[in-house]
């Protein structure tokens, strides 16, 4: 085996890990294509799921994503790619990090932990 399997399945979860702080900042999905042009240009490309296309990260916000490393884990199935992350947000709701909300073990309710980078409408226009 030499690297993900995507006979299994045409997408894959990714695990984007910032390399300098360990924080985890996103998941998201590669199909073969997007694997392939991570591997060749050096910075992330995923597949989007709602798009059904190549989403090269950083396209519109500049918040790209530099390859450090790559691991699939035991069933070739998931891949953790850790990133040196360019710009201040991971996430497109403009924090550094997608995970930036905490939910409460007994009461299910949630808090924003996060500070929020930038602001979505004037990055994405949208």
């Amino acid at each position: 085996m030499s690297g993900p399997d995507f006979s299994k399945s045409d997408l894959i979860p990714v695990i984007a890990q910032d390399q300098a702080s360990g924080d985890v900042l996103m998941l998201a999905y590669m199909n073969d294509e997007a694997y392939q042009e991570t591997l060749s240009t050096g910075r992330v490309c995923y597949y989007s799921r709602s798009r059904s296309k190549l989403w090269r990260k950083g396209e519109e916000s500049g918040n790209v994503q530099e390859v450090q490393e790559i691991y699939f884990d035991c069933d070739a199935d998931t891949l953790l790619i850790k990133v040196n992350q360019i710009g201040e947000a991971a996430c497109h709701e403009g924090y550094r990090s997608c995970f930036f909300r905490r939910i409460d073990a007994e009461s299910g309710e949630f808090t924003v932990v996060g500070d929020r980078v930038f602001d979505p409408a004037e990055v994405y226009k949208k």
